[in-house]
């Protein structure tokens, strides 16, 4: 008997949907994507997410992901943590200097460890960051440019009194350098470098000299971890899609985020070639061996010993690994 076309076209369509399934992908109208809204700067550790916007994954998720730039990572993460938006791409020791609120910020998942990416550009004859004692050293109080200027000192056994901080954006510090109203900078690549060249310096430190604290996370905020946790979990699927994506076809992922930020894929690929990828293996070691926490202590520590950032450091701040656990227990299945 033959078919009729409605029938037919069923079929067709079950065929469809059952192949696409046992593919692993999911189908979802755009009627029935749910919203997500996440804060970032401009950095290529969280523009490397960009990629899954670009490719479709957040939408097989079943996510309408929106990005929302911010120059200033406070604001960023203000705005999560008032509702403005439900998660930041932010550094582990911005979320600790939020401002106070009713909700605890809840940091769930490790995007990238800086290795080389950040560091301090010194003007001719600073040799060493010991070099720096009684000088003049530029850096943003408040954000984590302050921690990579703490980390240094600390690995070079010298208090954060042993220098007169300048507190001033990157711009103001690279003219600063220039002009020698400053002997250092903190900066981070590609300016870092360049800025040592152009003065005639050298580049003193770098992230990559230590076991860095300078950790780039997704923080949330206590209340989304259950009226948006579904939506949480799947878009750390696709961040961990995504990393696998740079492991196995770096060029292809590089060359679509390049195209979308306006830079080339080279230049992105240099630029994020300074960080250690925060993929499953490292948020395992980060959350189940204790290396986070371990942080949390550490930084706490280094921002007490210099109160010069003028902020009260959060304590409440939450170190959950549930969402991974739940985003990998069926990943790839």
């Amino acid at each position: 008997m033959k078919c009729k076309p409605f029938r037919f076209l069923f079929l067709v369509c079950l065929f469809i949907w059952v192949a696409i399934g046992i593919k692993g992908c999911s189908f979802y109208p755009s009627s029935r994507l749910k919203p997500f809204k996440v804060g970032m700067n401009t950095w290529p550790g969280y523009q490397i997410a960009l990629y899954a916007q670009e490719t479709g994954l957040f939408r097989q998720q079943g996510l309408d992901v929106e990005f929302v730039r911010f120059n200033n990572q406070q604001d960023n993460i203000r705005a999560t943590m008032r509702g403005s938006q439900d998660a930041s791409f932010v550094p582990l020791a911005e979320v600790m200097q939020v401002d106070p609120t009713e909700e605890k910020p809840v940091f769930v998942l490790v995007v990238n460890i800086s290795y080389g990416s950040d560091g301090i550009a010194a003007r001719p004859g600073i040799n060493s960051v010991k070099d720096l004692k009684g000088k003049k050293v530029s850096t943003k109080l408040s954000t984590v440019s302050h921690l990579i200027l703490l980390e240094a000192l600390k690995a070079n056994q010298m208090k954060p009194q042993d220098v007169e901080i300048v507190d001033v954006e990157n711009e103001r510090a690279i003219e600063m350098l220039k002009q020698n109203q400053i002997s250092a900078a903190v900066l981070w690549e590609p300016t870092l470098a360049d800025t040592a060249k152009s003065v005639g310096g050298r580049v003193i430190y770098t992230t990559a000299d230590v076991d860095s604290l300078v950790i780039d996370g997704l923080t949330t905020r206590s209340s989304i971890m259950t009226t948006k946790q579904d939506e949480l979990v799947r878009f750390i699927k696709v961040w961990f899609e995504v990393m696998e994506a740079v492991e196995t076809k770096p060029q292809e992922v590089f060359s679509v985020v390049a195209k979308r930020t306006g830079t080339t894929p080279e230049q992105f690929a240099e630029d994020y070639k300074g960080l250690k990828k925060g993929d499953l293996v490292m948020n395992h070691w980060m959350f189940d061996d204790g290396r986070l926490n371990r942080t949390y202590q550490e930084t706490y520590q280094l921002l007490s010993a210099d109160l010069r950032h003028g902020r009260i450091l959060r304590k409440d701040l939450e170190l959950n690994a549930e969402p991974i656990i739940k985003a990998t227990q069926n990943w790839q299945s």
